[in-house]
This record gives structure tokens, C-alpha cells and sequence, in this order.
């Protein structure tokens, strides 16, 4: 009789075995993978400098900015933002500050890895600018997560460079203690 709850406790005690390697062998084969793809898959093949004058198109869902915008930058600074869609549009109109040069997607980008946001993560193209952001700071707050993908992106021709990887945020209004000619009032 104890060689028959041998014969039962046998199989019972090797499908748990079975299960528990393979589930050993599966953590370890995604955390080693995961590991390699955000060291090495966040880098650019090659070393990107923002040009001084682009056009892109960006699509952007984040609770600031959402929709997709066809893009002009000219002298580091955003010049003009078309909203290719309704809600575009409108924002395009009211909050033209929101939209970025590629330059400022790549320095948010930098402040969620230094601020280790839950997820920072980019896509590069051959030449080495973002075609794809996705930042989430915290994974179990609602609301804070951003994706943005950049596509049709062509530097201006015979344009120099910015000479910085990240390009200024443009003004868009004088401030009241300076003159048209540049001058300051005084307050």
C-alpha cells in the first residue's frame, strides 16, 4: 500500500518541481532581458545635435498636449505649430508654448531618468533623433503619462547648427519693461 502513495506522491511532487524551475527560469530570462533593452535600447546608435531650423510632425497624448502638430523650428525656437486634427488645432491656437522642439521632448526625456521616473524610455532613428518617447513618473498615478512620436523630420538645408543638443524655449511675449528697440524701462 505505501508503494501505491509513492506512485501517486511522485508525479504530484515532480509537477510542482517542474513548475517551480520553469518559473525560475522564465524570471530570470525576462529580468535579464529587460535589463539589456532599457541599458542599451534607450541610446541612440549615433551621436544626434539638434539643428538650428527643422520641421517635424508630433503627435502628442499627454494632459497638457494632445493631437498631432506639424511642426517649424527656426532658430532654436518653435516659429510655428499647425494642429493637423480639431483638438490641435485649438491648442495649436491657445497654449502655443506647450508645443516643443524635438531639443525639449529630449531634455524631458533626461529629467524623468534623473528624476527615476517609473518609465523613461525613447526610440531613435538612424541618425540619432527621437522617433518615439514614452515617459510614465509614476506608475500608479493616473494622468502622468506621456507619449510622443516624432516622424517626417527634415533639418532645413544649408542651415549650421545650434551647437547645443537641446534648443531654447521660445517667447512669445516681450516682457512690459522692455522697449521695442530693446531698451529697458524703468519699473
Amino acid at each position: 500500500m505505501t508503494d501505491a502513495r509513492s506512485r501517486h506522491r511522485a508525479p504530484s511532487l515532480s509537477a510542482a518541481a517542474l513548475v517551480a524551475t520553469l518559473l525560475c527560469a522564465a524570471t530570470t530570462a525576462c529580468s535579464s532581458s529587460a535589463s539589456s533593452e532599457s541599458a542599451e535600447g534607450n541610446k541612440p546608435k549615433t551621436a544626434w545635435q539638434e539643428p538650428a531650423s527643422y520641421t517635424y510632425t508630433l503627435t502628442s497624448s499627454t494632459q497638457v498636449l494632445a493631437g498631432t502638430f506639424r511642426v517649424t523650428v527656426r532658430g532654436g525656437a518653435v516659429t510655428e505649430a499647425v494642429g493637423l486634427d480639431e483638438d490641435s488645432r485649438r491648442q495649436a491656437r491657445d497654449l502655443p508654448a506647450q508645443v516643443p522642439t524635438i531639443g525639449r521632448l529630449l531634455q524631458t526625456l533626461e529629467k524623468a531618468r534623473s528624476d527615476n521616473a517609473d518609465t523613461a524610455e525613447a526610440e531613435y532613428a538612424d541618425d540619432g533623433h527621437p522617433v518615439r518617447i514614452s515617459l510614465d513618473w509614476d506608475k500608479n498615478a493616473i494622468d502622468d503619462e506621456a507619449l510622443y512620436t516624432v516622424s517626417s523630420y527634415e533639418p532645413t538645408p544649408d542651415q549650421r547648427r545650434s551647437g547645443h543638443p537641446t534648443a531654447p524655449v521660445r517667447r512669445l511675449h516681450r516682457p512690459d519693461h522692455v522697449t521695442r528697440q530693446g531698451g529697458v524701462r524703468g519699473r
